[in-house]
């Protein structure tokens, strides 16, 4: 298992290359010397530098008390995970894995080489406690491909110590400042090697003293500000092929709540596609639909068992001891852990899978390319508005059917599809709110409200099944299944509730005017 650290550092850059004296800085007892390090990192990236586009380091470094393989991800301006791995020939197969939906089928390959004398000096408070780990870097960068190139400069770089205060480092920053000392204008070492020695830039060698203007890192490509319909609806697509690519590494870790995100941004972008199907070519865009409907799938294997589990869980703390009969209890957790051993394994292989890359490839493809209707150059606030009133209608005459209809099966359906549709419309109201602005951004929260009540209905209605299950295995093998009724009953009345609750509710929606968008 790969070590990860949550690394919170500044860089800074001066003309006089000197670390100024940190002793004044407040709460800092004592500077200590903890001498100079000699260290050697070797960065990799594919030939198009698809990591550094997204701020991404992979490098194999020796030297230095943490030699071995790492993988920073940024988390924030400042703070990054560094993702560690021990020493070895290649690519560690776990971090080529967290990188594999920005690499794909392309090769990770040497990029660049740095070789750092670090002379590092440690600032402690009056206990001896580490507060922060400053280092003067004598840097070297040499580029290993596209006919070499050269550059080398001297960095300052202030590492806030595990667990410490992050308004620390605003104190020390202040002294830095007060000495001369300039907040450096690269994101990293290896922003700063790509630019000082890439041919294009026609930099040559560099001394690094600060007034010589570099090239940019490689970013992604950002498009101009909105302004037809088109624009609008590729930024919320973008956002949401953004967002997957982001959490892919988190969902690989099992990172909180990573898999229930990835997941909403496949639906988000799949409710776009359907959406605003008069800006974006449906004949191209349903097939990717369909895969961002197996994706979601995938990722859900688990969701509702977790739903279920949850609410049963909760409820049966809730019940006096006189109301439990039998090990209903064991036997809940026994459904619960069912499936969890393999579905683990399961979703990686989802995520390594030619499908699931092919599919971000046709994502980029249609960011890249899209593919617009004539509609696509119309005016935002009507091509916009319009589509997202045709959702509300649609929300709308499901609302009124699902009211009308006799308790039982054929409710629960419509509530069921009503859902789906709330849930689609806030979605087109999201991507809505930057051209029709207040309208939008009601509307938004009124569907969010509607789906949040109608999942409490469909969460029972899943609820109410299990148990019947449930209780038909623990009565064919002797058990009792009177608190299994127990629990139905208070689930049917969970879903009366709501029911009663669903056309005051609408009543509201409908009067605070989400249906003028």
């Amino acid at each position: 298992m790969a070590d990860t650290k949550r690394e919170i550092e500044r860089k800074y850059e001066s003309d006089e290359s000197g670390l100024p004296d940190l002793t004044g800085v407040a709460g800092v007892q004592a500077v200590i010397d903890k001498g100079v390090a000699h260290l050697d990192a070797v960065y990799y990236d594919t030939a198009d530098e698809r990591l550094a586009a997204a701020a991404l380091t992979l490098r194999r470094r020796t030297g230095g008390s943490d030699a071995g393989w790492h993988l920073k991800v940024p988390v924030a301006p400042g703070v990054r995970d560094e993702i560690r791995e021990p020493l070895s020939d290649t690519v560690p197969d776990s971090l080529a894995a967290l990188v594999r939906s920005r690499v794909r089928e392309a090769e990770l390959r040497p990029l660049v080489r740095l070789r750092s004398d670090r002379d590092v000096r440690h600032l402690v408070d009056a206990d001896g406690a580490l507060l922060a780990e400053v280092s003067v870097d004598a840097v070297r960068a040499e580029r290993l491909t596209d006919g070499g190139g050269t550059a080398q400069w001297t960095e300052i770089e202030v590492e806030l110590a595990d667990d410490g205060d992050p308004d620390f480092l605003d104190q020390v920053e202040k002294r830095l400042r007060k000495a001369g000392v300039r907040p450096s204008s690269s994101a990293s070492k290896l922003a700063r090697a790509l630019a000082e020695t890439s041919r294009r830039s026609g930099s040559g060698n560099s001394s690094g003293s600060g007034k010589k203007k570099r090239k940019a890192p490689p970013v992604p490509e950002e498009p101009a500000a909105p302004v037809t319909a088109g624009d609008h609806v590729l930024v919320y697509v973008r956002a949401q092929r953004d967002a997957i690519l982001e959490l892919d590494p988190a969902v690989r870790q099992d990172a909180y709540d990573s898999v229930h995100r990835m997941r909403v941004a496949t639906r988000r972008l799949r409710s776009a596609f359907r959406s605003y199907g008069k800006v974006l070519d449906r004949t191209v865009t349903d097939p990717i639909g369909d895969e961002l409907k197996w994706l979601a799938g995938e990722l859900g294997v688990d969701r509702d068992r977790e739903v279920v589990t949850e609410r049963l869980t909760t409820v049966l703390g809730e019940l006096p001891d006189t109301l439990i009969s039998g090990p209903i209890r064991t036997r809940l957790d026994t459904w619960a852990n069912a499936r969890r051993g393999g579905s683990r394994g399961r979703l990686i292989g989802v995520l390594d899978s030619r499908r699931y890359l092919a599919l971000l490839d046709t994502l980029d493809a249609v960011i890249a390319d899209p593919p617009l209707l004539e509609a696509a150059a119309g005016d935002p606030s009507k091509v916009i508005g319009k589509a997202v009133h045709k959702d509300f209608g649609k929300v709308s005459a499901l609302v009124e059917e699902a009211i009308e209809a006799p308790p039982g099966p054929d409710r629960d359906f419509a509530l069921h599809e009503a859902r789906k549709k709330a849930k689609r419309t806030r979605y087109a109201a999201e991507a809505a709110t930057p051209p029709l602005g207040t309208p939008a951004r009601t509307l938004a929260k009124s569907m969010k409200s509607l789906t949040s009540l109608l999942g409490e209905h469909q969460d029972s209605v899943m609820v109410r099944e299990i148990l019947r299950e449930l209780s038909a295995v623990a009565h064919a093998v002797g058990e009792s299944s009177f608190t299994y009724g127990v629990l139905y009953g208070r689930e049917e009345q969970r879903a009366a509730g709501v029911e009663a609750a669903l056309p005051g509710a609408w009543e509201e929606i409908v009067a605070e005017g989400s249906v003028q968008v």
